[in-house]
C-alpha cells in the first residue's frame, strides 16, 4: 500500500512539475522583470516553432508566446554571419501584398545580407506558409500577443459591454457599460480594430530593440516596412550609402526616410539625390530608419506617447517630435523613393482590393526606375530645419485601458 502511494505521490509531483515549467515557458514574455537583462543571451534553434493554428485560442496563444521565446531564425545554417540590414515587417491580413514585398526583396541586390523580421497581429496557415517559404537570408518572425484575434470578446479586442462608438456619454454612464467615463477627444468611444495598429507598432519597437536575440552585435538602423510597401533593388546600397552621408554630412540627423510618398515617375532624376527636414508623419513613415540612440529618445516619451488621443502611431510620433523630444527629429530624406506603397485598401478602405493592380504598377515604376538606380554618390538638394509640426489630433485613443496596456510594454514583453 506504501509502495503504490508513493509512487502515486511520484506521479502526481511529476505531473505538478510539468505543469509548472510549462507555464513558465508560456508566460516567459508577460513575467520579465525590469531588473532583469534586456537580451536574453541563450537561442534554442534546434526546432522551429509553429503556431497551433487549429486548435483553442489559448493553445494559440500560449504558442504564440513560446515563438516569442524562443525565436527560432531561419536559415542560420546558409547565413551564420551578423546582419548588415534589419527590415521589420508589420503584417496584418494581407497575404497577395504581402508576397509582393517578399518578391521585391528576393530581387534586392545583397539581400543575403538582411535579416527580416516580420511581426504578425493576425495569425493564419497562409501567411505563415509565405514567410516560412524564404529562403534567400535570414528570418525571425515575432507575434504580438495583444492582437485582437486572441481576445475576440474582451479588451484588447472589442468586449460586448464596451459603449458603442457613437454613444454620447451621459447615455452611456447611463447604460453603465465599461468605459463610459472615457470617450476620446470627440466624444467617441474605442474601436478595437483602429486602436491595434497603435498598440502593435509600440510593442514591436519595444520588442525588437530589447528582446530579439539576432541583434545582438547588429549596430546600424533598423528600418521599419509594412506588407504593403515594395522595394527596390538598389535598397541596399541607398541604405549604405545614406550611412556614409550622414556620417560625413549629416551627424545631427537622427533618422532616415528610404522611401517617400511623391509619384515615381521623376525617379530618374531623383535618384542620387537626398534633403534634410524635420519628421513629418504624411512624408516620412515609409521606409523610416532609426537607431538605437533614437529608440531610447522615444523610451523617454513612453507615457507621451502612450496618452496622445491619436490612434496614428505616425501622428503621435510627429507630435513628440519637438514637445517631449526637445530637439525636433531631423530626418535625411531619399527624394528617389526606394520604397513603392502597394496598398489599395487598408485600415479605412477594405473593399475593392486589387493587388494584381499593384503588381503590374510596381513592374512600371521598375522599368522608369532602371537606369536610376544604384547611384555611386549622393547629392544634398536642400537643408530645412527642424521643426515642430503641431497638427489636429485624429482621436481613437482616449480609453484608459488602452493608454495603460501601451505604457506597459516595456515591462511585459
Amino acid at each position: 500500500m506504501r509502495l503504490r502511494l508513493a509512487k502515486r505521490n511520484l506521479l502526481l509531483l511529476l505531473g505538478v512539475s510539468l505543469a509548472v515549467w510549462t507555464f513558465l515557458i508560456s508566460t516567459r514574455v508577460l513575467s520579465v522583470s525590469e531588473n532583469e537583462p534586456s537580451v536574453v543571451t541563450r537561442q534554442d534553434t534546434s526546432d522551429n516553432v509553429k503556431l497551433v493554428l487549429g486548435g483553442s485560442l489559448a493553445e494559440l496563444t500560449q504558442s504564440i508566446y513560446i515563438a516569442n521565446y524562443k525565436q527560432h531564425v531561419l536559415n542560420t545554417d546558409r547565413f551564420p554571419l551578423v546582419p548588415q540590414l534589419v527590415l521589420v515587417v508589420q503584417v496584418h491580413n494581407r497575404p497577395e501584398y504581402l508576397r509582393l514585398l517578399i518578391k521585391s526583396l528576393e530581387r534586392a541586390a545583397e539581400v543575403h545580407r538582411f535579416l527580416l523580421i516580420f511581426s504578425h497581429d493576425y495569425f493564419s496557415a497562409e501567411i505563415e506558409s509565405i514567410v516560412q517559404g524564404i529562403t534567400f537570408c535570414k528570418v525571425l518572425q515575432i507575434y504580438f500577443p495583444f492582437s485582437t484575434q486572441l481576445y475576440p470578446s474582451e479588451f484588447p479586442g472589442q468586449d460586448p459591454r464596451d459603449c458603442p462608438r457613437d454613444m454620447s456619454k451621459e447615455d452611456a454612464r447611463k447604460t453603465g457599460c465599461l468605459n463610459a467615463d472615457y470617450p476620446d477627444s470627440y466624444g467617441h468611444y474605442r474601436e478595437a480594430s483602429i486602436t491595434q495598429t497603435k498598440h502593435h507598432w509600440w510593442w514591436k519597437l519595444h520588442f525588437v530593440w530589447e528582446r530579439v536575440q539576432a541583434l545582438q552585435g547588429y549596430s546600424g538602423f533598423v528600418v521599419f516596412l509594412e506588407e504593403d510597401n515594395y522595394i527596390l533593388p538598389d535598397f541596399f546600397h541607398f541604405y549604405t550609402s545614406m550611412i556614409e552621408f550622414r556620417k560625413n554630412s549629416c551627424p545631427d540627423c537622427d533618422m532616415l526616410a528610404l522611401g517617400n510618398h511623391d509619384d515615381p515617375n521623376g525617379f530618374a532624376t531623383l535618384s542620387n539625390k537626398v534633403l534634410t527636414t524635420g519628421w513629418m508623419s504624411t512624408k516620412h513613415n515609409i521606409g523610416m530608419a532609426i537607431s538605437r540612440e533614437v529608440y531610447y529618445k522615444l523610451m523617454g516619451c513612453s507615457k507621451d506617447f502612450c496618452t496622445y488621443d491619436d490612434y496614428n502611431w505616425d501622428w503621435t510620433l510627429q507630435h513628440l517630435s519637438g514637445t517631449c523630444i526637445s530637439k525636433p527629429l531631423k530626418v535625411l530624406v531619399a527624394q528617389g523613393s526606394r520604397v513603392l506603397h502597394t496598398g489599395d485598401c487598408g485600415l479605412h478602405q477594405k473593399q475593392n482590393c486589387r493587388p494584381e493592380w499593384a503588381f503590374q504598377k510596381v513592374e512600371e515604376a521598375l522599368k522608369a526606375a532602371k537606369d536610376g538606380l544604384f547611384p555611386l554618390s549622393l547629392v544634398l538638394t536642400a537643408s530645412e530645419g527642424a521643426e515642430h509640426k503641431a497638427h489636429m489630433k485624429n482621436g481613437g485613443w482616449g480609453d484608459v485601458r488602452d493608454q495603460n496596456l501601451c505604457s506597459n510594454y516595456a515591462k511585459r514583453l
